[in-house]
């Protein structure tokens, strides 16, 4: 069989988020529409027989995807323009699938990879949004975007990120290495963008809850740092909503052969083991 990597985009809005819930014809099969069994159908009917994928990083209900990166072993042999092509017209019109990659039996699309990088948008202003709302967060009182950026700071590097994970979370350890993280406003939207070798479940929609406290002026910006070092998810603020949150893609070493925008420049971090933000 050859492996093969493909991104996928998706709008999270309709979806109770990536992962499959069970197999059809499971017992206690659950009617919850997910991005990853929408997928696979349409990869099954190029291919005409059933196909089983494996992602970069698991993502909520509502939360949307730019590059999701995913692997297959593919049964029967089609050119990456007809799996690129083909699958996409068997999709609803809230996926597709970007490009597609020959890869070498051992890329893996979670394990292989050395980063992952999301961004939280939201809309900072007295009313709500009608426009573009299912891909938005809402903040009605005045941000200090200066003053979360600088906060965000201390987030930086290896830590104990239990303060920032939800408690349905099942990874066996809250160590996270924090690559980069930044605050901007650009007009009545900011944006929270933040890259690590992977991420606790809720984890980014934690770390924006507790920035809005100090964006709106309710906490100083060492608090941040506190609730870190404090390790204490009950006294940190509260989970963004998903809508504003975008899983723009992960990101591997060059050896993996992949396109440029999931491509580490720079030195490659070492991998992780789970990503579930």
């Amino acid at each position: 069989m050859e492996r093969l990597a493909l991104a996928i985009e998706y709008d999270g809005s309709a979806f109770s988020g990536w992962q499959r819930l069970t197999r059809a014809g499971e017992e206690g099969a659950r009617p919850e529409r997910t991005v990853q069994e929408t997928v696979e159908d349409a990869l099954g009917f190029v291919a005409g027989q059933p196909v089983a994928t494996v992602c970069a990083g698991r993502t909520d209900a509502g939360v949307h995807a730019q590059a999701q990166v995913i692997h297959f072993d593919a049964p029967v042999r089609r050119d990456p323009r007809g799996w690129v092509l083909g699958t996409t017209t068997r999709l609803p019109p809230e996926v597709c699938v970007r490009w597609c990659v020959p890869v070498a039996p051992d890329f893996h699309a979670r394990f292989s990879a050395r980063a992952r990088r999301y961004r939280y948008r939201l809309v900072n202003r007295p009313v709500r949004p009608a426009l573009m709302r299912d891909y938005l967060g809402w903040e009605r009182r005045p941000l200090d975007a200066a003053a979360m950026h600088r906060a965000a700071q201390a987030l930086l590097g290896e830590h104990d990120f239990s303060a920032f994970r939800t408690v349905h979370c099942q990874a066996p350890h809250a160590r996270r290495n924090l690559h980069e993280i930044s605050v901007r406003r650009d007009g009545e939207i900011v944006d929270i963008e933040v890259q690590a070798n992977a991420f606790l479940h809720h984890q980014v929609r934690n770390i924006v809850g507790s920035l809005l406290v100090v964006g709106r002026g309710e906490k100083p910006e060492g608090w941040i740092a506190e609730l870190l070092a404090g390790r204490d998810r009950t006294v940190a603020g509260p989970t963004a909503p998903p809508s504003g949150l975008m899983f723009l893609r992960p990101l591997y070493s060059p050896g993996c052969g992949l396109p440029a925008e999931v491509t580490l420049t720079g030195p490659a971090p070492g991998p992780a083991d789970t990503d579930e933000a």
